[in-house]
C-alpha cells in the first residue's frame, strides 16, 4: 500500500522516508511484514504491547519484500523478527539472514511445519480460495471453480496478489497449477491459466487488498479463508469463501528470529508470546488455524466451512515449494506479465 504523491515530489519523498524512520526510532522492536489488516496483526501487536510492554510498529511489507529487505540489511539488520509465507521462511534460512531459536511450545509444532533448528516455524495456516464480495458481482453467480474465473461474466472482477512478490500470490499459483494438472517441475498448466486470465482483465495488486474486496473494487480475490471469515463475521459484509471444485492448498505462515538483530532478547520474548496460549488464541479468533490446535475454540471452528469442503484443501511439499519459486517467477515474468 504505497502512498501516491500528488503534489510536491520533494514533500512526498520526505514523508515516505521520515515516517518509517520515526516509527522505527520509537519502537521497542521491529517485526517485518506485520500488516494490521492481515490476520489480525493489529490485535496481536496490541496484545504484545499489553503483555510484554513492547511497542512494535505496523509494517505493510509482503513476504517477498521482507526477504529482500533482510538480504539488503544482512550486514546491519534492522528487524528483530520476521513473518512470511513458508517458502520465504525456508529461503531466509538458506540465505542465512535468520538464526536458530526454538520458541515456547516448539515441540508441539508438527514435523514438516518447522525447521529442525528453529530458523523458521509455523505459527498458523490458511486455506487458499476465493474471497467473494457477492454484492459486487453485478448479478453473476458466485464462482465455484478455477475454470469459472476465466468466463467472460467475470471480466475485470478477479484479483490476485502479484505472485512474484507476495506469498499469497505464489500460493495461488501453486494451487491453480496443481488443480490444472501441473506440479513443481511443470508450471505450464498454471502459466496457461494465468495467460488466459490475463485476457479477462484481472486486477493484480502487490499488497494486502482486504479493504478493496470489502469496497467492491475487487469483487473476487484469490485469498485465504481467514480474511473472508473476518469480512463475514467481524465486518458483517455480504461475502463468501469458496474452496474451488478442482482443489486447493493449505499454506503455513512462519516466523523467524533475525540473525544479529538489534534486540534479540526482545525478539525471543515476542516469538514466545506468539506461540503461547494467548498469542495462539489471537489467530484462532481471527479465523486462522493456529499451529497449536488446542487454541482453536469450538465457537471459532463453527464459523469455518464444513470439513467436507476442506477435504479439497491439502498440503504440499513446502521444501519443494520453496525450491520451485524462482522457476515459477521466471516463467510468470516471461509468459504472463
Amino acid at each position: 500500500m504505497f502512498s501516491k504523491v500528488l503534489k510536491s515530489v520533494a514533500l512526498g519523498a520526505t514523508l515516505m522516508v521520515s515516517a518509517p524512520f520515526a516509527s522505527a526510532q520509537a519502537a521497542d522492536a521491529i517485526c517485518y511484514n506485520c500488516p494490521p489488516q492481515w490476520a489480525d496483526w493489529a490485535g496481536q501487536l496490541k496484545n504484545i504491547e499489553q503483555e510484554l510492554g513492547y511497542v512494535l510498529p505496523h509494517d505493510n511489507k509482503n513476504s517477498g519484500q521482507t526477504l529482500s529487505q533482510l538480504l539488503a540489511e544482512k550486514d546491519n539488520p534492522v528487524a528483530d523478527v520476521a513473518y512470511y509465507g513458508v517458502s520465504f521462511g525456508i529461503q531466509a534460512a538458506q540465505k542465512d539472514v535468520v538464526t536458530a531459536y526454538k520458541p515456547a511450545h516448539f515441540d508441539e509444532i508438527p514435523e514438516g511445519l518447522k525447521d529442525p533448528e528453529g530458523r523458521w516455524f509455523t505459527i498458523h495456516s490458511g486455506t487458499l480460495g476465493f474471497f467473494v464480495n457477492k454484492d459486487a458481482l453485478g448479478g453473476a453467480p458466485v464462482p465455484t471453480s478455477w475454470e469459472d474465473l476465466l468466463k467472460e461474466e467475470y471480466r475485470g472482477m478477479v484479483g490476485y496478489l502479484d505472485p512474484t512478490s507476495a506469498f499469497v500470490g505464489y500460493a495461488g499459483a501453486v494451487a491453480v497449477n496443481r488443480a490444472m494438472g501441473g506440479n513443481f517441475d511443470d508450471w505450464q498448466p498454471g502459466i496457461d491459466w494465468f495467460k488466459e486470465l490475463a485476457e479477462n482483465d484481472p486486477i493484480v495488486p502487490k499488497q494486502t487488498s482486504y479493504a478493496r474486496v470489502l469496497s467492491g473494487e475487487i469483487p473476487i480475490l484469490l485469498d485465504y479463508d481467514f480474511n473472508a471469515y473476518r469480512a463475514k463475521y467481524t465486518d458483517e459484509a455480504n461475502v463468501e469463501f469458496v474452496i474451488p471444485a478442482e482443489g486447493t492448498v493449505v499454506v503455513p505462515y512462519v516466523m523467524s528470529l533475525v540473525k544479529n538483530s538489534p534486540n534479540p532478547e526482545k525478539g525471543k520474548e515476542i516469538l514466545d508470546f506468539i506461540m503461547s496460549d494467548k498469542g495462539q488464541a489471537v489467530w484462532a479468533n481471527a479465523y486462522l488455524r493456529p499451529v497449536r490446535a488446542s487454541a482453536m475454540s469450538e465457537e471459532a471452528a463453527a464459523k469455518f466451512l464444513p470439513e467436507s469442503e476442506y477435504e479439497r484443501a491439502t498440503p504440499v511439499d513446502y521444501a519443494k515449494m520453496a525450491e520451485a519459486q524462482e522457476a515459477f517467477k521466471d516463467a510468470y515474468l516471461n509468459d504472463v506479465r
